[in-house]
């Protein structure tokens, strides 16, 4: 295994703005992270740009074992966004370490693993496994928006104590962990609660909407597996919402803002409704550069607007 250098990332503001984020004891030298599921298991962005350009890479959720994911076809465009039912399709987390993770030491970008589970042992198992490489990883975001076969396909983010049990459980890590919640649900305060009080050091809001979309034509869903997660532009005000509600709530928890950006803009919208980081996901199928673009346009944003430490955006909505 080769030994990773830590360090923030290393690109250093080159203009007038501080662009560096925190995320609880976490720092990074960009507060904007590709969001798992949507750059892969490795390096498969690193042909667009430098990995190291980015917050971190966040690969794509992990089970303890390899899994094959839902049947095709799993990605629908929409007007929109897309709409997909990839089924967290992966190596498992040994599949990983043996094949992928090298190839991100050396990048030398920060390296977020997202694992998910069916069962609350499972998580446990996935944590276990991670525990003899974590000390090359970032962080853990542990992916609670996942159904709970213990409780009739119900999602653990759904329910304040399976989301407590879950964090709880993948405590066999000692970095920082941070859970990944599910906008399904009327009200995602108790649940950030339960995540932290589980030991999650932050939260990342949101993953995607359920969504279903039919062909008329053969009246039959466009998925294979029939509903899927809505992604993309139309989602944003609800995350941004949902962002706001869990960062006024829950002043001490820091978030992280996913949903819709695809512009510098947006993820402004993210900063100012509480979120002190952001992840970006749809908007890397249509411009696998768009990690480091909607980064720049953050900072170019900033100097138009006379903001010199992006932090003191962050929070700043006026109501």
């Amino acid at each position: 295994m080769i030994k990773r250098l830590f360090g923030s990332n290393r690109r250093s503001p080159v203009g007038a703005v501080e662009m560096s984020a925190s995320v609880g004891s976490v720092s990074m030298g960009s507060p904007v992270m590709t969001a798992s599921g949507t750059a892969g298991h490795s390096v498969e962005l690193g042909a667009y740009f430098d990995l190291r350009d980015t917050g971190a890479i966040v690969v794509k959720s992990l089970l303890h074992e390899p899994w094959a994911g839902n049947p095709a076809p799993r990605v629908h465009s929409t007007d929109a966004g897309m709409i997909n039912s990839v089924g967290l399709q992966g190596p498992g987390v040994q599949g990983w370490i043996d094949h992928d993770l090298d190839p991100l030491i050396t990048s030398g970008a920060n390296i977020v693993v997202s694992i998910w589970g069916r069962s609350v042992a499972e998580y446990r198992q996935a944590a276990e496994m991670l525990e003899p490489v974590q000390g090359y990883l970032t962080a853990l975001e542990v992916n609670v928006s996942c159904p709970n076969v213990e409780d009739r396909d119900r999602m653990f983010a759904h329910s304040v104590d399976a989301t407590t049990e879950v964090l709880a459980a993948t405590n066999a890590v000692s970095i920082p962990r941070w859970a990944k919640l599910s906008p399904n649900i009327a009200d995602l305060v108790p649940i950030a609660d339960a995540a932290q009080r589980g030991g999650a050091e932050a939260v990342t809001v949101a993953n995607t909407l359920i969504g279903l979309a039919i062909d008329p034509e053969t009246r039959k869903p466009r998925l294979g597996k029939g509903r899927g997660g809505l992604s993309g532009p139309a989602i944003r005000p609800i995350a941004v919402r949902a962002v706001n509600d869990v960062a006024t709530a829950l002043p001490d928890l820091p978030v992280i803002g996913c949903g819709g950006i695809m512009h510098g803009v947006d993820a402004i919208e993210f900063l100012l409704a509480g979120a002190c980081a952001v992840q970006v996901g749809t908007a890397t199928f249509a411009d696998p550069r768009a990690v480091v673009r909607i980064r720049d346009e953050i900072e170019l944003w900033c100097e138009n607007h006379g903001v010199h430490e992006l932090r003191s955006l962050v929070g700043a909505l006026e109501i």
